[in-house]
C-alpha cells in the first residue's frame, strides 16, 4: 500500500472496530488469560459434585406447617431490620407497630416474589444456553444441576409469599412484560446474559447475608429461607464468575469494549428492578415521593449501600479485562462506582 493510499485509508469516515476505540481517551487494561480448558472443566466439576452432596428441597428441608412458622399480624419478629433500606429509614420507625408488622410482611413477600420471578427467567435462560452445548459438556451437567436448585428455590419463594398471605407483584411491570423476551438472549449474547443471572443474583445475597449477619431478630421462616438460598447461591454466583473471567477475555476487542459498557447498565438496570419495590408498594402504603426517593436512592446512606451491592462484580469486572477509563466513568454515573472487593462476599464493614 503506498503512502497516499495509508492517508487516505486514515482519513477514512469509515474506520474500522478497531479505530472506533482510538477516537476514544482510551487505554486497554491487562487482559487477563482466564482458565484454561482443564482449569475451568476442573471448577464445574467441583461445582457439580457439591450440587450433589449438599443440595435442599423447598419442601422436605423446611417444615412449613412448624409452629414457629406461623405467621400473625402481631409479631414484632416482620419488622424490617436496620440492614434493609425501607427499616432503617426514619419514615418507617415512626410507623405504629402493627403497621411496621404490615409493611415489613409486604416487602418479605415481594422480595421472594421478585426472586421467584428472576429465577424463573434464569431457568429458561439456562435452558437455552444447554440446548447447543456439546456431547460430554461439564457445562451441561452443572448448569442443569442449577436449574434444578432453582426450580426449588421459585417453589421456596412461592410458598413464602402464599404463607405471608400478601398479593406481592414483585418486578415492575415492564420488566415482567419483558419476561419472556429476556431468556432468549442466552443464546446469541451467552456473556451479557450471565452478566445480567450476576445483576439479579448479587444484590438478593449481599442483602440476606447482610440479614444474616444482623443481631436482629428474623421471623424463623424467613431465616430458614435465606439460609437455604444463601447457601445454594453461592454456587451459582461463583459458576456466574468463573464463566465471566474465563469468556471475557476470549471475545474480540471490541466486543469486549461494548460488554464492559454494558456490565455497569445491565447491574443498575436490572438491580434496580430487584431491589426497588414496585409502584403498588407506595400505593398500599402511601408513601410520600420524598421518602421513595431517599430509600432508593437519594439519601447518602441508601446510595453507600447501593454503592457496596456492588463492590464484588466491581472485582469480577477487574479480573475479567472489563474495567477500563471509559467503563468506570460509566459505573461512576451511575451510582454504582467503588472500591471492589478484595475476595468475594468480604463484609462492608471491612471496607477502608
Amino acid at each position: 500500500m503506498t503512502a497516499q493510499a495509508s492517508e487516505s485509508t486514515a482519513s477514512s469516515p469509515i474506520a474500522p472496530a478497531r479505530s472506533r476505540l482510538e477516537l476514544i481517551d482510551w487505554q486497554e487494561p491487562e487482559v487477563p488469560e482466564g482458565l484454561t480448558d482443564e482449569e475451568y472443566d476442573e471448577v464445574l466439576h467441583r461445582l457439580s459434585v457439591a450440587s450433589v452432596e449438599r443440595h435442599f428441597d423447598a419442601f422436605a428441608d423446611i417444615d412449613w406447617d412448624h409452629p414457629d412458622f406461623e405467621v400473625r399480624a402481631d409479631d414484632p419478629r416482620w419488622v424490617l431490620p436496620h440492614v434493609d433500606p425501607v427499616g432503617r429509614h426514619p419514615w418507617y420507625r415512626s410507623l405504629p407497630l402493627e403497621e411496621q408488622i404490615r409493611v415489613g410482611q409486604w416487602r418479605y413477600a415481594n422480595i421472594f416474589k421478585v426472586g421467584l420471578q428472576f429465577e424463573n427467567i434464569l431457568i429458561r435462560g439456562i435452558m437455552q444456553y444447554v440446548f447447543t452445548t456439546p456431547n460430554g459438556s461439564r457445562e451441561f451437567r452443572y448448569l442443569t444441576h442449577e436449574a434444578t436448585e432453582e426450580c426449588h428455590h421459585t417453589q421456596m419463594f412461592q410458598q413464602g409469599v402464599n404463607r405471608i398471605g400478601t398479593d406481592a407483584p414483585g418486578m415492575p411491570r415492564w420488566l415482567r412484560r419483558a419476561s419472556s423476551f429476556l431468556p432468549l438472549a442466552a443464546g446469541p449474547l451467552p456473556l451479557i446474559f450471565f452478566i445480567g443471572v450476576l445483576a439479579g443474583e448479587e444484590p438478593i445475597d449481599h442483602t440476606q447475608k447482610a440479614m444474616l449477619r444482623d443481631d436482629a431478630e428474623v421471623h424463623p421462616m424467613i431465616k430458614r429461607i435465606m439460609e437455604i438460598h444463601v447457601a445454594e447461591e453461592a454456587r451459582h454466583i461463583s459458576f456466574a464468575h468463573e464463566y465471566i473471567k474465563r469468556k471475557a477475555p476470549r471475545v474480540g476487542r471490541f466486543s469486549r469494549f461494548l460488554t464492559s459498557i454494558s456490565f455497569p447498565i445491565v447491574m443498575r438496570v436490572l438491580g434496580d428492578a430487584i431491589l426497588v419495590p414496585a409502584k403498588e408498594f407506595q400505593e398500599e402504603f402511601d408513601i410520600p415521593d420524598e421518602v421513595l426517593a431517599e430509600l432508593f436512592w437519594g439519601s447518602a446512606e441508601s446510595k453507600e449501600f447501593l454503592s457496596e451491592l456492588f463492590s464484588d462484580v466491581r472485582m469480577l469486572a477487574e479480573e475479567s479485562g472489563l474495567m477500563n477509563p471509559v467503563a468506570r466513568r460509566v459505573w461512576k454515573a451511575l451510582g454504582i462506582h467503588g472500591r471492589a472487593s478484595r475476595y468475594r462476599s468480604e463484609p462492608a464493614t471491612s471496607f477502608a
